[in-house]
């Protein structure tokens, strides 16, 4: 393809038979010169070539180049195309014809080299009876590729591979006696990119009868390393949140390098019957046991290792596997209070939800989504309740306090008529970034909201506890989102979207909304990763909880509860609207304080704390006091600089002046700066004031 051809055409009867005579005999040409057989190859050299070895073959000898032998006989080139036409032969045009070309990006590639008079050498061959070569098209970059070496390398490959296969598969009916004693019974196959593992039966049967599941999986039973020695038995201990001996207990054993399984009876308050049915009804926690045996708590502890008798003790449950009769590891489930009774109103919720027609309706020059009107619900409680509009008014009235349904701008409760627009609070747009919601509001009786926020702390403690470092400062995420405390933390705060949280009480509203805001650090570092250096809205705006039924994020939280709702630093509007609800429970003024007590899961952020009713306010100084005592302020008393966390700066409108936060600073620093502040504010001088870089990272 890609060459035109001149084909010959048989020429008419009477001129055929009037030349044939007169054409020279069709004896078939001389034949050429035949090339000397090829030498033999050695034994050695044949068995390597067999094998896929490097052997190439021996190079052609060149044939000499010579015309075409009718041409040579002294025949004119007339004639031999004539002859060439009549025999149906593809021929080229003379030489002295315009040859043809190949297309672009096509050559030829001959199985031998072109003749340089454009006859194909073969045609003599072919005249002696030999068969012509077929011409190829090629790329024009190509190179011409011996096929056969390529089919003698696949070969060779293919017969090592399948030889080593062979070896391996033969080698494992005979194993040798020290590589089954050294893999207890596992032997091993390795192939390239295959591991093939085979365990026999009498190392499962062995493994089962010494307690160990077969193939050596992780749990509590699994066997443990202390000192030296292999523990299959459990060392688990009951303990509560705030505890100091169940804190002292807890770092002897991260100390000791020996696992055990706590169970916070603050996180599981189930258990204390169990705690009371096996140390009797005064115990107190801390309480160890091994296995199903009661040791007793800190005191016997302490007493028992200085004998060297725990080590003992420890050591006799390696060869006893622990027994159901233990103290059982906590597994995912709920508190027994968590589900509670029905609400009295999810009756009638349940009817509305089927029967009011919900849409997308266009009003104040907005499209509101999932929406119903006041006139439609009255309409629908009269029909199904058989009461009247004033009675469906009031019941309507109750399920907004309830916060079953919410107007769709948080204008008022309840209001017959058709302007007057609702919504479920399932069905608010914004559900998908309420992180404490899934899938559906909760229906059962609302819990007031102290008690929640009580049970939220002792369960947070516990997290920090089991897993924070001693410091607070760094906290182990991974660990934290696959604990059960975290899921029963996840479970818990969903009780808060319809809680009532105008009868929380005045006094306990701060560590109410500082607690808050700290767990929701941690879940949002779970959920959606750490603030980010440049865009930090998805940490600090975008993560929100329903709480009584509006949306609360971590700036909402700081900025418009803690902060009395003063602007975010680089906004101009207020957290909070002149209408809006939530400003009956932000605090009266800006406490500086605050600022020391949340986290916000950096380096650079306050340690993470939970804090209590009684004592919130001296624990917030004691906070700021450890903030500045580890690198939150820095004084160069040469340079006559204060080194300032970037946090003043953010929010200096709650510190004040330049001097006026110098002299708040003195009441929260250790002695040492505390003096080399006064002398700089007593000495008459100025005082420049330098603000650290904040380092965003997270504190993993």
């Amino acid at each position: 393809m890609g060459e035109e051809t001149l084909v010959a055409m048989p020429l008419a009867p009477h001129h055929h038979h009037a030349r044939l005579d007169a054409l020279p005999h069709h004896a078939a040409p001389a034949q050429p010169p035949q090339a000397p057989p090829p030498e033999p190859i050695p034994a050695d050299r044949e068995e390597e070539r067999d094998r896929g070895g490097g052997v190439e073959p021996p190079a052609p000898v060149p044939r000499p180049e010579t015309p075409p032998p009718a041409l040579a006989a002294g025949v004119g080139e007339d004639v031999y195309y004539a002859r060439r036409m009549l025999q149906g032969a593809v021929l080229r045009p003379p030489p002295h014809l315009p040859q043809p070309e190949a297309p672009p990006g096509l050559a030829r590639a001959l199985s031998a080299p072109a003749h340089p008079h454009g006859y194909a050498e073969e045609e003599a061959e072919e005249a002696g009876g030999k068969q012509r070569p077929v011409d190829r098209s090629a790329s024009a970059n190509s190179a011409v590729v011996d096929v056969a070496s390529i089919g003698r390398f696949l070969r060779g490959r293919r017969d090592v591979l399948s030889s080593a296969i062979t070896r391996r598969i033969s080698s494992l009916k005979e194993p040798s006696a020290p590589a089954a004693a050294d893999t207890y019974g596992v032997q091993e196959i390795h192939l390239p990119n295959v591991k093939v593992t085979v365990r026999l039966k009498d190392a499962i049967a062995a493994e089962e009868e010494d307690g160990v599941a077969p193939g050596g999986g992780g749990g509590g039973d699994a066997g443990y390393s202390f000192s030296g020695g292999h523990i299959k038995g459990r060392v688990s201990f009951f303990s509560r949140s705030g505890c100091r001996d169940c804190a002292a207990m807890r770092a002897f054993f991260r100390q000791s390098g020996l696992p055990y399984v706590e169970i916070n009876l603050d996180v599981f308050p189930e258990r204390e019957a169990e705690l009371a049915s096996r140390a009797g009804g005064a115990a107190r926690v801390p309480q160890i046991f091994l296995n199903e045996k009661l040791l007793g708590g800190l005191v016997v502890l302490n007493s028992l290792r200085n004998s060297g008798e725990f080590e003992r003790r420890v050591r006799d449950l390696a060869g006893r596997r622990c027994p159901d009769s233990a103290p059982r590891v906590p597994v995912y489930g709920f508190d027994e209070e968590a589900g509670g009774k029905e609400d009295a109103m999810v009756g009638i919720v349940r009817v509305l939800r089927q029967r009011l027609p919900i849409q997308d309706r266009f009003v104040r020059v907005k499209l509101v989504k999932n929406c119903f009107s006041g006139a439609d619900m009255v309409d629908a409680i009269v029909n199904h309740l058989e009461c009247g509009r004033n009675k469906a008014v009031e019941i309507g009235k109750e399920l907004a306090r309830k916060h079953f349904i919410h107007h769709v701008f948080r204008e008022n409760d309840f209001e017959d008529g058709s302007q007057n627009l609702y919504r479920f609070l399932e069905h608010d747009p914004a559900v998908p970034k309420y992180y404490n919601f899934r899938g559906s509001t909760n229906d059962g009786e609302p819990k007031p909201a102290a008690a929640v926020g009580h049970r939220m702390t002792k369960i947070m403690l516990a997290i920090l506890e089991a897993y924070a470092s001693d410091d607070r400062r760094h906290l182990d995420y991974s660990r934290i989102a696959a604990s059960e405390e975290f899921r029963r933390y996840a479970n818990l705060v969903q009780e808060l979207q319809r809680a009532d949280m105008t009868a929380l009480p005045a006094e306990e509203r701060l560590p109410f909304f500082l607690n808050l805001h700290n767990a929701m650090a941690i879940h949002a570092v779970i959920r959606i990763g750490q603030p980010g250096a440049v865009d930090r809205r998805p940490f600090f705006s975008d993560f929100q909880y329903i709480v009584g039924g509006h949306p609360y994020s971590l700036a909402a939280i700081r900025n418009g509860i803690l902060r009395a709702n003063r602007r975010q630093p680089y906004t101009l509007a207020k957290p909070f609207g002149s209408n809006d609800r939530r400003l009956e429970l932000a605090q009266r003024r800006p406490n500086p304080l605050v600022h020391f007590a949340l986290c916000d899961a950096t380096r650079s952020s306050p340690i993470v704390r939970f804090y209590t009713t009684q004592g919130v306010e001296p624990e917030l100084r004691h906070a700021a006091r450890e903030f500045f005592l580890h690198g939150g302020v820095e004084i160069d008393l040469e340079n006559r600089t204060v080194h300032l966390t970037r946090i003043v700066k953010w929010y200096s409108a709650d510190f004040g002046q330049d001097r006026d936060i110098l002299r708040w600073l003195l009441n929260y620093l250790d002695p040492t700066k505390a003096g080399l502040l006064t002398h700089l504010l007593n000495d008459g001088g100025p005082i420049s004031i330098s603000y650290m870089n904040y380092d965003w990272s997270l504190n993993v």
